[in-house]
């Protein structure tokens, strides 16, 4: 008997594995996709945690950036600028009190320490005339030239703050007819600088430091200046340009030469300790002319105080650059402070550029100055009133 069912109806029995085994794969692969496995509670939370800092960080940025912050740190750059140019002016006003001091140190060796000494007057400008014993001529035609004489030379120290002086020592013998003879000449004229040197033409190097370390001692100038008694100098031309260069601090003006070494014992100006200067046939290094210089207040101090170390060459202008080579100093080389006599100074006079100061190389000076000056004078000289006029 044949059951109801039918047989047609039945799955094969040789499927049931397969299916089994088909279902068993998707359960796996349902639970893979379903299940992760779980973070650890500890990992969640420093999760979290960073995500939280992270938020409150860029809040903070967001709430800092407002439109006055710019303003802020423009201010506090300004502060800074403020702070560093106040720390360099008070380095120049502790820099100009120790030249200061030394200044008055200076005036209270040269008054022998008698505490008494005058305080030092304000001027703008102290001029020295380097002379000598025998050029009394020599003085009188710059008296008669370009230097104001009696109450114009007092009045010109006054007004405008020059002092102009013929600077000399005294003879190797005390009181000689030498010293006597200076001694009458300034009692008539008024017009000397006396110093405590030894007077000889080998000993300029030593002359000049004791000029600027008496000047110094007894005027607090700007500008400090020396100058030979056969060069012509238009002294209102002199004061304008010195007075551009006021403000700077360590300023050397002239006419900035470099000549060779002379070690031949034979010729004017031999130098001694030639082989100091390297090579035969080297030159000097670069310094200003003798005939004429000026030195702002610092190098003229510089030179008071170190008075004592500072070596001496055997020639007066070179050793002045020995002196400055190795300092902060900026050299000026002005052409105008070393013009040729007549025609040369003549004609830029015509063209309107007053010659500072005029001689001839050949010579160092003038020559035959006591003759030829007043021509100078006359052709090339600025003008009396120009000293008066000039803006300092």
């Amino acid at each position: 008997m044949k059951s109801r069912g039918g047989g047609g109806n039945r799955i094969s029995t040789k499927w049931i594995p397969i299916f089994c085994i088909s279902f068993f794969l998707l359960g796996i692969l349902i639970s893979n996709r379903m299940w992760s496995p779980p973070e650890s509670s500890g990992q969640f939370v420093s999760r979290a945690r960073r995500e939280q800092e992270l938020r409150m960080v860029s809040e903070d940025c967001d709430s800092k950036k407002k439109p006055e912050d710019d303003k802020n740190v423009l201010k506090q750059v300004h502060k800074t600028h403020e702070a560093i140019q106040l720390d360099r002016s008070l380095d120049k006003s502790i820099e100009s009190l120790q030249m200061e001091l030394a200044a008055s140190r200076s005036a209270m060796e040269l008054g022998n320490g008698s505490g008494n000494q005058k305080a030092r007057k304000k001027m703008f400008m102290v001029m020295g005339i380097n002379t000598a014993f025998s050029s009394r001529k020599r003085r009188d035609s710059v008296r008669e030239t370009w230097m104001p004489q009696g109450e114009k030379l007092l009045q010109l120290e006054r007004e405008k703050g020059i002092v102009v002086r013929f600077m000399i020592g005294h003879s190797a013998t005390s009181n000689s007819i030498l010293d006597r003879a200076i001694d009458s000449e300034d009692a008539q004229h008024k017009d000397f600088l006396r110093l405590e040197h030894v007077e000889g033409y080998h000993e300029l190097s030593a002359k000049t430091k004791t000029f600027f370390s008496t000047a110094v001692a007894m005027w607090d100038a700007d500008f400090y200046i020396k100058v030979d008694d056969d060069v012509h100098v238009n002294l209102g031309m002199l004061a304008t340009t010195l007075a551009r260069h006021r403000s700077k601090p360590r300023v050397y003006i002239g006419c900035m030469k470099s000549g060779p070494v002379l070690s031949s014992k034979n010729v004017k100006y031999h130098e001694p300790e030639y082989w100091k200067f390297g090579e035969e046939g080297n030159k000097y290094f670069r310094h200003a002319t003798g005939q004429i210089y000026a030195l702002s207040r610092d190098l003229a101090t510089y030179i008071s105080i170190n008075q004592p170390i500072l070596h001496k060459y055997a020639n007066e202008d070179v050793s002045l650059g020995a002196w400055f080579i190795g300092l902060e100093v900026e050299h000026i080389d002005d052409r105008n402070m070393c013009c040729g006599t007549p025609p040369d100074c003549e004609w830029k006079a015509q063209a309107g550029n007053v010659c500072i100061a005029s001689f001839d190389w050949s010579c160092s000076g003038i020559c035959k100055s006591v003759e030829k000056i007043k021509d100078v004078h006359r052709r090339c000289g600025e003008g009396d009133a120009a000293v008066w006029d000039a803006l300092i």
